[in-house]
């Protein structure tokens, strides 16, 4: 049944869908007698960026349960290894799954992967960062505006230093799609109005990585000549402010951050870290959830998308691009308390109290 089904979708258009899972018999996740359920594959990237095992999967969990009451969830984390992607990306083709949910490790290495599910019928939606090869839909947030939030944030925080300040660029993992627009959207800001003595990929996103390249930055271009620092998302940041702190930097510059963590907003409360971007997971995961339900029962992802996306192979894809928030010290309460990603008792332990009242959270 499930060969026919996916036959089906494959052979007709989305206004006919309807008609062509009838001639099949009754759809995935459709059967009056709950026989037979949709299975979908979440294929998460790694341990090290908090927000994957913490936010995205129970989020994409709950929503798919409330879309499809009938679905079941199959979870895999990838541990930042491609060859364990490929291999539980190759072991869901093998289970026949309806459909799969990828965050790629890296996005061309798994580009085969993806094909080989495309050619099983098994729709492919990339999450967060847009995978090579025949994908059905696309979710995330605007890569190059991230890095432009991130550029402002650092220019306004290092506004009383002269023109032509120095700046270590601490960029993220190069096989990740995302890494290269965050770094263009920043280099858009930046360029011309800041320079950039040191960049740096970060294998992974590996915080230890960061702080082996921030250690070397100091070293090459001394303790006191370095005026801000642009880090990828808030793992780099923290390992950077680490090496700073190691090397008697002080004060810090300003570093910025992504992902909102809450290491993150603690250290933007004593002032290590000058702003994180707050990418809302809700909206993502919801959106993620619903086209993986669309995509599982052989639906069209149109009615759910808001925009279309060209692939790296020139194809054009259902897509759902979100707006990243800017959030320094004075934003946390309206935007993550508000919206109830954290508590101002998780924000502030104790021993935070009095850096939490200079900055209005308590």
């Amino acid at each position: 049944m499930k060969a026919c089904i996916r036959g089906a979708v494959i052979a007709v258009t989305a206004a006919s869908t309807a008609v062509a899972l009838a001639a099949c018999g009754q759809g995935a996740g459709n059967d009056s007698d709950g026989e037979n359920k949709p299975r979908i594959g979440v294929l998460l990237p790694d341990a090290t960026t908090a927000r994957w095992e913490t936010a995205d999967r129970p989020l994409l969990d709950r929503k798919i349960k409330e879309l499809c009451d009938g679905c079941t969830v199959e979870h895999a984390n990838a541990k930042a290894e491609v060859a364990i992607q490929q291999a539980q990306l190759n072991s869901m083709i093998a289970e026949e799954v309806d459909a799969i949910l990828l965050v790629a490790v890296d996005a061309k290495a798994l580009r085969p992967a993806v094909r080989k599910a495309d050619e099983a019928g098994i729709p492919v939606i990339a999450y967060d960062r847009l995978a090579h090869g025949p994908i059905a839909g696309y979710v995330s947030f605007d890569g190059e505006e991230v890095g432009r939030l991130q550029g402002r944030a650092l220019l306004e925080a290092m506004s009383d230093r002269a023109a032509g300040s120095r700046i270590v660029m601490m960029n993220g993992d190069p096989s990740d799609p995302n890494a290269e627009s965050f770094k263009k959207g920043a280099l858009s800001v930046l360029g011309g109005k800041a320079r950039i003595d040191k960049a740096y990929n970060t294998r992974q996103w590996r915080m230890d990585v960061a702080y082996m390249n921030m250690s070397g930055a100091i070293s090459a271009l001394g303790a006191g000549n370095i005026d801000g620092v642009y880090a990828a998302n808030d793992g780099l940041a923290a390992g950077s402010i680490s090496a700073l702190k190691a090397n008697k930097v002080n004060p810090l510059p300003p570093v910025t951050g992504q992902d909102a963590e809450l290491g993150a907003l603690r250290r933007i409360v004593v002032g290590d870290q000058y702003m994180t971007v707050y990418k809302p997971f809700g909206p993502e995961a919801s959106a993620g959830a619903a086209m993986a339900v669309a995509a599982a029962r052989g639906e069209s992802l149109d009615r759910i998308a808001t925009d279309k996306v060209r692939t790296v192979s020139g194809t054009s894809v259902p897509a759902v691009l979100l707006t990243p928030v800017s959030v320094t010290v004075d934003d946390i309460k309206d935007t993550l308390v508000k919206d109830g990603v954290y508590t101002i008792e998780q924000i502030c332990p104790p021993e935070l109290d009095a850096a939490c009242t200079r900055a209005g959270l308590t």
